[in-house]
């Protein structure tokens, strides 16, 4: 059997069993009067995200093409802020898309909040990995929030994990500096850096999600596992601890360790295009960011930020500086990403989910994401194939991957799973008002303990 026969007879396994999973029949599915086209090997299909960037998305789906030329997937990437927005109604509708994506816990596009308008996944998953699927699963990419109602209602891609900065290298190299692992040397380091004409450390901290990321690295700094354990209930959001870390988030500001006026910055475009232009040589992301080390993304994310003929930079990640100076230093935490819902209104759930499964669990589709080095593979044992990846500075890019890598990879400590999303609201408010001084780190946590009581 050929391989595209191959590839055929797996796809129309696993609709089968994810059609039987969710209760519907080969001639149904999808809503209103309109024939549905449950073919798994053809069809038209739309897919809803804010992530990946577009370019990594093509990438996807060519190489998906390769194996199902019949069927044409149209990517459509939302605004971070405004992806729930626009889902909430379309899922509701025949003419919304086809495939959405969805995340654990309160991050965009939360599982417990759209994972009803999703299709089971289960026997899908059966389908294609066997019935010890779960096995085959790394763990970031098995969180619990993913069913709802008894259904598996996404697909993980990939995890990502926080609990970096990256910087430019280029510009370290330069201005002949180290990166800062303390408060004093982050301190320094701006100094050298602002005397040489650059930026220092660049954040949009009106995006406030990505505030979560800097009180959570640096309330492990005060006491490793309190941020997790004050968002499942077992500690305070007002202990005394949590209110130090607080203070230390509020002294980056107040002592202009972040730019001025990032308040009124986002971190998506804004603070991304200052770094990728030049303009700042640090900037607090995940492991998200690592895709920019390959010089065609690069060259693709410069040019997004304003850049005529850019020669891409190298970019490194290195450990949240130890702004506590307890010791503790270079945790990181993390999820999945996000993964493949198939709506249930859907007119193409065959073909939906043929895409889903082939980008989730097939090793090729796997092996993509490993190489596009912007998610870590939810399927077990699958690593980007450094040797064919033409990373902007592989001697020193590599190295530094494979080490934050293995620290993301060691981790079993969440980064939004476990936060509903009303807490995650809460927190972002709270993070805003305490950088713009409207509230004292204390005031603010002990708002959050009485949001925390009442949920």
């Amino acid at each position: 059997m050929s391989a595209v026969g191959k590839g055929r007879r797996i796809a129309a396994s696993i609709l089968m069993m994810a059609l039987a999973a969710a209760g519907v029949t080969a001639c149904g599915g999808g809503g209103g009067g309109e024939a549905a086209n449950d073919d798994p090997t053809k069809g038209e299909v739309t897919w809803w995200s804010w992530s990946p960037e577009s370019v990594l998305a093509e990438q996807y789906i060519a190489d998906f093409n390769k194996e199902y030329p019949d069927i044409k997937v149209t990517y459509k990437q939302n605004s971070i802020d405004g992806y729930d927005a626009a889902l909430r109604p379309a899922i509701q509708s025949s003419s919304g898309p086809d495939i959405f994506a969805v995340t654990p816990g309160s991050a965009n596009g939360g599982s417990q909040v759209f994972g009803s308008g999703a299709i089971d996944m289960t026997g899908a998953m059966e389908a294609a990995l066997g019935a010890d699927w779960q096995d085959k699963i790394a763990g970031s990419s098995k969180d619990p929030t993913l069913w709802v109602d008894g259904n598996y209602v996404g697909m993980p891609v990939g995890a990502v994990y926080s609990g970096t900065i990256w910087i430019n290298q280029d510009i370290f190299d330069e201005v002949g500096i180290q990166p800062p692992t303390n408060l004093e040397e982050w301190k320094a380091v701006c100094a050298a850096l602002e005397a040489a004409g650059h930026g220092c450390m660049v954040h949009g901290a009106g995006q406030a999600v990505f505030n979560l990321d800097w009180i959570h690295a640096i309330a492990n700094q005060v006491n490793p596992g309190l941020y997790v354990a004050a968002s499942r209930g077992e500690a305070k959001w007002n202990d005394p601890d949590m209110v130090k870390a607080f203070e230390l988030f509020k002294m980056l500001f107040d002592e202009g360790l972040v730019q001025e006026g990032a308040l009124g910055l986002q971190q998506y475009p804004e603070a991304n295009n200052l770094f990728m232009n030049g303009s700042y040589a640090m900037v607090c992301m995940g492991t998200w960011y690592t895709a920019n080390t390959i010089e065609e993304t690069a060259l693709a994310a410069m040019e997004a930020a304003g850049v005529t003929n850019p020669e891409p930079f190298t970019i490194v990640p290195v450990p949240f500086p130890d702004v506590a100076g307890m010791g503790n230093y270079g945790s990181m935490f993390g999820d999945a990403d996000w993964a493949l819902a198939v709506s249930k209104q859907s007119k193409n759930q065959g073909a939906a989910t043929t895409f889903a499964t082939w980008l989730t669990t097939s090793q090729v589709g796997q092996q993509k994401v490993a190489n596009l080095l912007n998610q870590i593979p939810s399927l077990k044992g699958v690593e980007p194939d450094w040797g064919t990846l033409n990373l902007v500075n592989a001697d020193q890019q590599i190295p530094a991957i494979q080490q934050m890598l293995g620290a993301a990879t060691s981790s079993d400590e969440p980064r939004l799973a476990s936060i509903p999303a009303d807490l995650n609201t809460a927190i972002q408010l709270a993070t805003t008002d305490v950088a713009g001084g409207q509230k004292t780190p204390q005031e603010a946590c002990d708002e959050l303990q009485k949001k925390f009581d009442a949920m």
